[in-house]
């Protein structure tokens, strides 16, 4: 655990997409809507303006926003942001490790969702053609979105199964990534408790400072910048 992030939570930094697409009537900027299985998100908006569309078994909202806001939301929030201006956002995402190992699903029509293969291909950015592939497989989420949008209870519940049967084979890889993460983070905190409570500050010890090293990604809903942490010595100037 020695300089994850607090909470062994992720952190990036996000430019909403400005390409726009046409969902229902609308013609508006912005990502692919998706949904995390077993991750909160939170959002906090450092500036421009837009909204985050989400829905849930509660139903459709459309949520404003503009710097200053923060908005979280938890598993099964499908979502989508909006950008109607320049909209940037630092992410922070519950559960470092998960996402990036496919605790998200797109919003693909049925019968994608349905075959593993036609997923990936759906899904997968081509290296050779990023902006292009991230762009199709937008308006093929899109797609399904507005059908689950104008749908039924049931076939939000159908969504939901689709998306349990996709991530299933991943399951014991995420546990991995739990346990080493975010359990051992909060483990951590336990027994830095007790210690407190016996008196022993031994652990004070080995404090130290520690920066972001940022890597560069097409994300579902932006071009990110995710931070990975990086020690920083506590030998220096000492300013």
């Amino acid at each position: 655990m020695t300089g994850a992030l607090p909470g062994a939570i992720g952190i990036s930094n996000l430019r909403v997409y400005d390409w726009p697409a046409r969902a229902g009537g609308d013609v508006l900027c912005g990502g692919s809507p998706h949904m995390h299985l077993a991750c909160t998100e939170a959002y906090a908006v450092v500036g421009g303006s837009g909204a985050v569309q989400t829905l849930t078994a509660r139903g459709f909202r459309n949520t404003s926003l503009s710097a200053g806001d923060v908005v979280w939301f938890s598993p099964g929030t499908i979502h989508r942001l909006i950008n109607e201006g320049d909209l940037r956002i630092v992410v922070m995402m519950q559960n470092a490790g998960l996402p990036e190992s496919g605790d998200a699903v797109f919003t693909f029509p049925p019968a994608v969702l349905a075959d593993q293969d036609a997923y990936a291909a759906a899904s997968t950015v081509d290296a050779l053609r990023p902006e292009e592939s991230v762009r199709k497989r937008r308006d093929l989420a899109l797609k399904g979105f507005a059908a689950l949008v104008d749908g039924s209870a049931e076939d939000l519940a159908a969504f939901h199964r689709a998306a349990g049967a996709l991530v299933a084979p991943k399951i014991a890889q995420w546990r991995g990534i739990w346990r080493d993460g975010p359990l051992a983070a909060a483990e951590s905190t336990g027994r830095q408790l007790d210690a407190l409570a016996g008196g022993d500050v031994s652990h004070l010890v080995d404090a130290d400072v520690y920066s972001g090293q940022p890597t560069q990604a097409w994300g579902m809903c932006g071009r990110l910048e995710r931070f990975e942490p990086v020690e920083k010595t506590s030998a220096g100037s000492g300013q």
